[in-house]
């Protein structure tokens, strides 16, 4: 399918992820914004280096998704969009009674309140234009919960729940609104992991992933971020046109336990 002539706008995008869908929103030809709170030389060369590999447009831009202002300000400088990829995230692991009110305050706003100021902001001009796409990033644990994930768990719950009234304002205005739920991804970030759990748990690597990192995935496997990019791609499609307000488990099977 071709998504030409669509602007898209991936939140934190720089790496994992959120770099993987818009790349391949970009393969469909889709305009793409990339977005992180840094705005060093290497990220603007990530947005060059994507538009020369897929000849798409890409523009990066800088916002700090804890700051609503800057959530709402990313919408206007991209100049609206008609595809949003609400995939920002942070992480903190602790205790309930230990977890630090700081990082709790810092995952909400990253997590979900930033979903609700960019859709806010998104939202008018995909109405105008009679068609839209918002798509959510939410988790595994957007339907089902760890210890010591609190502060995450409630965020990716609550993306589940702005994902349903989205899309039930959006109903009958062109506009879809869909959550997409991995479970364990193999990004960057969870391959630098593996050697510190293979010490941890004086493990070799395949014992280490398969028992411990995906202890709770039955299908054994990673997903990619290439699998994560192409449901994306399909909910943009019109073979999606009434798939809304929905979740789509990306996760081996993890929710079906």
């Amino acid at each position: 399918m071709s998504l030409a002539g669509r602007r898209a706008i991936v939140t934190g995008s720089n790496s994992g992820i959120g770099l993987g869908i818009a790349r391949e929103l970009a393969k469909a030809g889709a305009e793409i914004v990339i977005n992180s709170f840094t705005d060093a030389e290497e990220d603007h060369k990530l947005a060059a280096d994507m538009a020369a590999d897929t000849g798409a447009t890409v523009r990066y831009i800088q916002a700090d998704m804890s700051k609503p202002e800057d959530c709402r300000a990313l919408v206007a400088q991209a100049g609206g969009c008609d595809i949003l990829i609400n995939n920002a995230g942070i992480q903190h692991v602790a205790r309930i009674e230990d977890f630090p009110g700081d990082k709790w305050d810092a995952i909400i706003a990253i997590n979900l309140s930033s979903a609700f100021h960019t859709t806010a902001a998104a939202l008018g001009g995909m109405y105008d234009r009679g068609w839209g796409r918002v798509i959510n990033i939410a988790s595994a644990h957007g339907l089902t919960a760890s210890p010591y994930k609190s502060a995450y768990v409630a965020a990716k719950h609550g993306v589940v729940g702005l994902t349903k009234t989205t899309a039930l304002e959006a109903a009958g205005k062109g506009v879809t609104c869909n959550a997409i739920c991995p479970g364990y991804v193999l990004t960057p970030i969870v391959e630098k992991q593996i050697p510190d759990q293979m010490k941890t748990h004086n493990m070799d690597r395949e014992t280490v992933i398969r028992e411990v990192m995906l202890s709770r995935q039955p299908s054994g496997d990673f997903a990619t971020v290439e699998q994560m990019g192409g449901t994306a791609v399909f909910l943009c499609s019109s073979a999606a046109d009434q798939i809304t307000g929905t979740t789509i488990s990306v996760d081996g099977g993890w929710t079906a336990l």
